[in-house]
């Protein structure tokens, strides 16, 4: 039986604080204001939450640490819900679980308008004239595949559009030797794509979620000639869940970062899951979670000027994606998959600034370069490292 705690908070008192490991339980807002706030490099930026919002949530199902502070600005009655309970709590409440994930969706299409501005200093406007912008981006850095099938979704969506032109004798120069997986959405519930092809674009309209089989998908956006690599996501986690519970063309570009099969799953399909399934529902929550967690983190990250700080702190939040406990490590050591130019590319540093970077990375003590990855000889001491340009950004 389902037992949820009663908890009252005095004005002023802390519900959580940043930085801190108490993220065992969230809070459902039952009565009274909180105000959230998180620091940044910016400064701070706040927030106030009412009844039946939700605090701690990210942390709490992700397994991270608190993003932000949460301080009673008046009496507050909330119910907490530790994160076993919450399939449980999917069950007997199925709207709260579906405000939550649309809390999430909601946040994750801000964070990332909030991530490319702090990144490169710019926001994308949401226009099917951004899909042939992603087209000649790939188009210019040779990455046929994934250019035609972006000149081809522009063409759809804007046959007679202001470069339609251009599109058309792109797509039909690049169309004889190119081998997009699938231009035309298909009925299967199962789609295979080979590394370096795209699944959908930015600004693309779309309905249905992905659950990766196998393989890795990165998802990235482009601004000012610059690609950004917001995530790459693997075996297991979920993607394109915004365009699918808001119904707004797609906030980010989704491509094959290797060969990769995929689970479709559309809006029919979605709503019967949450009232049958709420362990995929719960699953879907915490990568949701997961995702949010990053964004918040990468937006630290985009707040660090030097391109060196940048790229070791980026290097560091991929441990901290891996959930590893660096207080229990028996090697210090570790063999990435990663190149410089991914964490370069991950940092949304400008490709005239790359190649001064990406050498100054690698004369850095607590790495070195192995066939061409990246090879951790201390993950303790880089994570110090990363932590100290953190707070030295902050200061």
């Amino acid at each position: 039986m389902l037992q949820l705690q009663i908890c009252r908070f005095p004005k002023g008192s802390y519900i959580v604080v940043e930085g801190k490991a108490n993220s065992d339980r969230f809070f459902i807002i039952q009565q009274g204001r909180v105000q959230c706030y998180k620091s940044s490099g910016n400064g701070t930026t706040s927030v106030i939450f009412g009844p039946g919002d939700f605090v701690g949530v990210v942390p709490c199902m992700s397994g991270h640490l608190q993003i932000e502070t949460a301080i009673a600005a008046e009496e507050v009655v909330a119910i907490a819900v530790k994160k076993e309970q919450y399939p449980d709590l999917i069950v007997k409440n199925t709207p709260v679980a579906l405000k939550i994930i649309k809390t999430f969706a909601n946040r994750m299409r801000v964070m990332n308008e909030m991530l490319t501005k702090a990144t490169l200093n710019s926001v994308v406007t949401e226009s099917y004239e951004q899909i042939y912008k992603v087209a000649k981006f790939y188009d210019e850095a040779y990455k046929i595949d994934i250019a035609t099938y972006a000149y081809y979704q522009y063409l759809k969506t804007r046959p007679t559009g202001p470069n339609a032109e251009d599109a058309k004798k792109r797509f039909l120069a690049l169309k004889a030797k190119a081998h997009p997986a699938y231009l035309e959405p298909s009925q299967e519930s199962i789609l295979e794509y080979p590394q370096n092809t795209m699944i959908f674009s930015e600004s693309q309209r779309g309905k249905d979620l992905y659950i990766i089989q196998s393989g890795e998908v990165a998802i990235s956006k482009v601004v000012n000639g610059n690609e950004v690599i917001l995530a790459v996501l693997k075996k297991g986690d979920m993607f394109g869940e915004m365009a699918l519970l808001e119904n707004k063309p797609r906030s980010a570009s989704a491509i094959a970062h290797s060969d990769c099969r995929l689970m479709v799953v559309n809006l029919a399909n979605f709503n019967q899951m949450v009232t049958t399934q709420p362990q995929m529902i719960s699953r879907l929550t915490t990568t949701l979670a997961d995702r949010l967690w990053s964004m918040y983190r990468q937006l630290d990250n985009a707040n660090i000027r030097d391109p060196l700080a940048k790229m070791i702190d980026m290097l560091s939040l991929q441990l901290e994606k891996q959930k590893i406990q660096m207080d229990s490590l028996q090697s210090k050591q570790k063999q990435t998959e990663l190149t410089p130019q991914d964490i370069a590319n991950m940092c949304g540093i400008p490709h005239a600034q790359q190649p001064k970077a990406i050498y100054e990375f690698q004369q850095d003590s607590h790495i070195k370069i192995v066939d061409g990855k990246i090879f951790i000889k201390d993950m303790v001491e880089l994570s110090k490292q990363a932590a100290f340009y953190r707070k030295q950004n902050n200061n």
